[in-house]
């Protein structure tokens, strides 16, 4: 068990977002957190982060937890001026000695970007830019990864770039993934198991068997 959710209740004010919420995720897992806009998805990954508070219930992480976080993809302006490689480790110690690099150079060619790693950020693609945070976060090596809608905005090739990645990841370190998304089929194709938060509430199951009014 990697995570465990245990009666989570968040308001507020006096709206409630969803009430006595209650799931595990196992350890190399692959889960999708489905559910419509204003449903509170976004809200429960802050408090999964501890950006938030809940108003009750807990949450607890194994352990030897360490979280990577993916967010919506965010354009960089073209004028940007650091490269590719230096962008990535800006997640890194600024003193930066033998394995730093060596890290930084791991990651760099983990998310295929080590043939570009001198472009600037500024011309480089939507997908290279969204592969160039998932470097970022991979410099932590993490064991748990949380997607927060990294694939919107994304062009149909960049998507699946970024989630064969994410499956390689899962497939060769055992990497657990949590994917917060509206894009159902690319749910579908590469993620296990869901979680369905609506109206409050939460569902969990096998993606293959999900039947969920997702709007």
């Amino acid at each position: 068990m990697i995570l465990e959710v245990t009666n989570l209740t968040m308001k507020f004010d006096n709206k409630e977002i969803f009430k006595d919420l209650n799931f595990k995720l196992e350890a190399g897992s692959m889960t999708t957190l489905l559910g419509p806009n204003g449903t509170g998805k976004t809200t429960l990954i802050n408090i999964l982060m501890n950006l938030l508070s809940p108003t009750s219930g807990s949450f607890k992480f194994a352990d030897n937890v360490k979280l990577g976080y993916v967010p919506q993809f965010r354009n960089i302006d073209v004028e940007y001026p650091l490269s590719i490689k230096s962008f990535v480790g800006l997640n890194a110690p600024t003193f930066k000695n033998k394995q730093v690099r060596a890290d930084i150079q791991q990651e760099l060619e983990e998310v295929n970007l080590s043939a570009i790693q001198n472009t600037r950020m500024g011309e480089a693609s939507g997908g290279q830019k969204q592969r160039a945070y998932l470097a970022q976060a991979l410099l932590d090596k993490p064991n748990m990864i949380i997607l927060d809608e990294a694939t919107a905005s994304l062009d149909p090739v960049a998507k699946e770039e970024l989630m064969q990645l994410i499956q390689h990841l899962n497939q060769k370190h055992q990497m657990t993934v949590l994917f917060v998304t509206h894009d159902l089929p690319l749910a579908k194709k590469y993620m296990k198991e869901y979680l369905y938060l609506n109206h409050g509430r939460i569902e969990q199951g096998k993606m293959s068997e999900f039947e969920g009014d997702y709007e």
